[in-house]
């Protein structure tokens, strides 16, 4: 893990994921890439663009101006220390496909969850979180809008399937896994025992990864997965929850699995995911 990139917006919470972003780049000795995309105004607020709407579009220049400086000041607290940052700013239309390009780049991303009564934020897309996972292939940190996250990670919780994706996410978590004190499987009934790809195949691999925590199993009904794995992660008060993230574009817009779009509605700790 040698470069990470944050995503900033002008909200309160992205100081919170700037402050995670930060000591996960001091923990590993990487660069910080701190990324502010935040729609312009008066794309999210078109009427604005019409004749006879020059005082309405200044005034949306003026906001634009005042989100930005907010971020850069976060971003300028941050940067007195001694890990390297570099600060991007990308305020289009296209910011979605910008941002990918900037993630390529980055072996994990810190985003936050969507929070549509977070007026300070800024106009970020709603769908920015699962573009990224899914369009650049790289992991992802995933904050709730609510919480503080400062402790060590001592509980994981792995939803477990026998996926490229959820195999992915539990390589990209092997730090974490690594430090934890407890590690939980939950995975669905009918996947459960079986041994060929199954939880007790699952641990064999963190075995041989060098994860000691005890590791403990826990079965999934087959209707309502995303509620159920949340419901988990609260009974064994897990401070992350792995996940590999399901979804495909179609014309542009990213359809997302039942059980993902549930997790990143209703998240309430943070989640390490990946596509």
């Amino acid at each position: 893990m040698k470069s990470i990139l944050v995503h900033l917006d002008a909200s309160p919470r992205s100081a919170t994921r700037l402050a995670l972003a930060h000591r996960l780049a001091r923990q590993h000795g990487a660069q910080l890439t701190a990324v502010f995309a935040v729609l312009p105004a008066i794309v999210a607020v078109p009427f604005a663009a019409a004749e006879g709407a020059y005082a309405a579009a200044s005034l949306l220049e003026e906001t634009d101006r005042q989100l930005r400086a907010r971020a850069r000041e976060m971003f300028e607290r941050e940067a007195v220390s001694g890990v390297p940052m570099q600060w991007f700013e990308i305020r289009h239309d296209t910011l979605e496909v910008a941002v990918v390009e900037h993630a390529l780049f980055a072996d994990l991303l810190v985003l936050g969850q969507h929070d549509p009564d977070d007026r300070e934020a800024g106009p970020v897309p709603r769908g920015l979180v699962a573009t990224l996972v899914h369009d650049s292939g790289k992991p992802a940190l995933v904050l709730p809008s609510q919480g503080e996250f400062g402790a060590p990670v001592r509980r994981v919780l792995i939803a477990w399937k026998p996926t490229p994706e959820a195999a992915r996410a539990v390589a990209a978590a092997r730090p974490w896994l690594l430090a934890a004190e407890e590690v939980h499987v939950a995975c669905t009934l009918a996947r459960r025992d079986d041994e060929r790809t199954g939880v007790a195949a699952l641990e064999r691999w963190l075995r041989a990864s060098g994860v000691t925590a005890p590791i403990r199993s826990h079965g999934l009904a087959g209707t309502g997965i995303g509620e159920a794995l949340l419901s988990v992660a609260a009974d064994t008060d897990a401070d992350l929850l792995v996940m590999g993230c399901y979804g495909h574009s179609r014309a542009r817009e990213l359809v997302l699995g039942g059980v993902t779009r549930t997790v990143l509605r209703s998240m309430t700790l943070p989640v390490l995911m990946a596509h």
